[in-house]
């Protein structure tokens, strides 16, 4: 057993792939992943752990399992209305967080909100993830807008969700992508904020010039047209809006920075 380990850790085999090939080949006898790892750990394995992936000598240890955040009277997709989940109807937004770095120490996160049908996105910086400090910048995004509904994920954020006294919806635990269109949309921000920066080093005007630069990109799932278009062609928008800010040389948009 020692030998059939030790030749398929020198091929690069996982513990996983042994133990399955183990059956496979019908072996006399045979080790579960779990057992050859702890063996591995021990130290009669001859520093076979220099083969594994992770080159680790020891088990990692687990964090413990952090409490759920109980969402009260919480309400699943399933019953949010149909022009909602099939996109025939305007005025449905998903809501997330973009985080800062752990490594940087700050706790100042964007709240972002997109329309599902339209795309249209809105950024607030926020000082930490309180939920009336989320539900704050929820609101001043959403004061010039109809809005018909909300869906968020189950983040402890999103606990006083009924303080916006707009109907909400929640995704099911670990299914973020049931909320695609605000996932992709942090995605493309991405490009703007890197994963691992520290989100107060952003200014305002930064902030807001990356969201015209999405919301004035043409969308193939809009046939070509813009978000802020669409917006306005299907009359989205409660008041007119503030005018566009846009930045077109690079020395202008280093200065919104910081």
């Amino acid at each position: 057993l020692r030998e059939y380990i030790k030749n398929g850790l020198e091929k690069y085999w996982s513990p996983d792939e042994i133990s399955g090939r183990m059956k496979e080949d019908k072996e006399l006898f045979y080790a579960s992943k779990t057992a050859i790892y702890e063996w591995l750990y021990t130290s009669y394995s001859s520093n076979l752990c220099s083969f594994l992936y992770s080159k680790r000598y020891v088990a990692k240890k687990r964090k413990p399992k952090t409490k759920r955040t109980l969402i009260p009277n919480r309400r699943g997709l399933e019953l949010r209305p149909d022009g909602a989940n099939n996109k025939t109807r305007f005025g449905h937004y998903e809501g997330d967080t973009m985080v800062s770095g752990k490594k940087t120490g700050s706790k100042t996160a964007f709240a972002v909100l997109c329309e599902r049908k339209a795309k249209h996105a809105n950024f607030r910086k926020i000082d930490s993830l309180k939920p009336r400090t989320f539900n704050g910048a929820i609101k001043k995004m959403s004061n010039d807008k109809k809005v018909k509904s909300y869906t968020f994920d189950n983040g402890i954020e999103n606990v006083k969700y009924e303080e916006l006294e707009v109907p909400t919806f929640f995704c099911d635990p670990y299914s973020s992508w049931q909320k695609g269109g605000v996932e992709n949309i942090i995605k493309m921000a991405r490009r703007f904020f890197p994963k691992g920066s520290d989100l107060s080093q952003y200014s305002d005007k930064y902030i807001m010039w990356v969201e015209n630069i999405l919301n004035n990109k043409p969308r193939k799932s809009l046939g070509y047209k813009t978000a802020l278009e669409v917006m306005r062609e299907n009359s989205m928008f409660l008041k007119v809006e503030s005018n566009i800010f846009l930045i077109k040389n690079t020395e202008a948009k280093v200065a919104l920075r910081g």
